[in-house]
């Protein structure tokens, strides 16, 4: 069996305070894009695992879809062993939640392969055992996310109409140093509201991790202006970075990326 884990883009991210456990409580809009990494599974006698497209750096063992698939095999005794193939597509360090996308794919995937039939509630708590943005890719729709990620509303904003243009310039923003810069303060407005008028979004609709990561990565905050002077009607870093999207309601014209950025530009 084969699925095709998706992207997201946050509307919005709000580091709204940091909680006793060291992590920190947020706000954003959660939104999946066609942006896609390639998932085979197929049962098989001897277990393997194998990658191409990008390179995935670190240990295999810490790779989210086998970790998913050491939760299952946790909880179902003698489920059997799998031939299993990612292709990365999602760059990595981007911002774009693609390896918390393998996660929650794989375990919807296994769920499918095994005939275990586990309803979304029960593939988003092991989801959250793997990763804050993973249960938000079970459903994979529009979704207001708040604590960790793992408390998911659903959202109506809709971009259908609108032409995404995404840029990743291979900058690494480490989570570090994401958070290092950002001073945790409650919004003044609900998001909700400045979702429902998108005139007010270039203004209000804000990513808390922009101010202090375009302080250290200038041409970061450059490929956001870019965005707007060709016309987006709405631009962001995405998650904490350091890719950076822009909303058209046409298809933009722009002048050449930098050959060693990662360009995808799609209708919604």
């Amino acid at each position: 069996m084969i699925t095709f884990p998706n992207a997201k883009i946050n509307l919005g991210l709000h580091i709204t305070q940091k909680r006793n456990d060291g992590y920190h409580e947020i706000e954003s809009c959660m939104f999946p894009i066609p942006l896609c990494d390639a998932l085979e599974m197929i049962l098989d006698k001897k277990p393997s695992w194998t990658v191409t497209g990008l390179e995935v750096p670190g240990d295999s063992k810490d790779n989210l879809i086998l970790k998913a698939e050491k939760l299952l095999k946790k909880d179902y005794q003698g489920l059997p062993s799998l031939n299993i193939h990612l292709h990365k597509h999602i760059p990595m360090g981007a911002g774009l939640g693609g390896g918390s996308a393998d996660g929650a794919f794989a375990l919807k995937l296994m769920s499918n392969l095994f005939d275990l039939h586990l309803d979304d509630f029960f593939l988003e708590e092991y989801a959250a055992e793997l990763g804050s943005d993973c249960p938000f890719f079970i459903e994979n729709t529009p979704k207001i996310i708040r604590g960790r990620g793992e408390i998911l509303d659903p959202c109506s904003v809709s971009l259908q109409g609108s032409y995404l243009v995404l840029i990743y310039p291979g900058i690494h923003v480490g989570t570090k140093e994401a958070y290092a810069g950002v001073v945790p303060k409650a919004p003044k407005t609900k998001l909700e509201t400045i979702l429902a008028d998108r005139s007010c979004w270039k203004k209000e609709l804000v990513n808390d991790f922009e101010q202090s990561i375009f302080k250290n990565y200038p041409e970061i905050e450059a490929i956001k202006s870019r965005m707007y002077s060709a016309g987006a009607y709405y631009a962001a870093m995405s998650g904490s970075g350091s890719s950076v999207f822009g909303l058209f309601d046409q298809k933009p014209t722009f002048p050449g990326w930098p050959a060693d950025y990662f360009v995808f530009e799609s209708p919604l």
